[in-house]
């Protein structure tokens, strides 16, 4: 990954932390204990005017590395 794409990546991760900083935090507290192979992850969604929708995710070990990576992208 190219530079301007980082700086662009930060950018953008910065922007959402500011407009949502409690789920921010949320996810913060959720990652900073650690994420375990196994853990399950939930997201619903519900748009105006639609009923919601969930989808999950069991959290597998390529999920944690790729996780780690990221983590090292954002110099954390």
């Amino acid at each position: 990954m190219n530079p301007a794409s980082i700086l662009k990546l930060m950018s953008a991760k910065n922007r959402f932390v500011e407009n949502h900083p409690k789920f921010a935090a949320f996810l913060q507290a959720m990652f900073s204990n650690g994420i375990e192979a196994g853990t399950v992850i939930e997201v619903k969604v519900i748009k105006p005017g639609q009923d919601a929708v969930t989808a999950n995710i069991k959290v597998q070990e390529s999920d944690l590395e790729l996780l780690q990576e990221l983590r090292e992208l954002s110099g954390r």
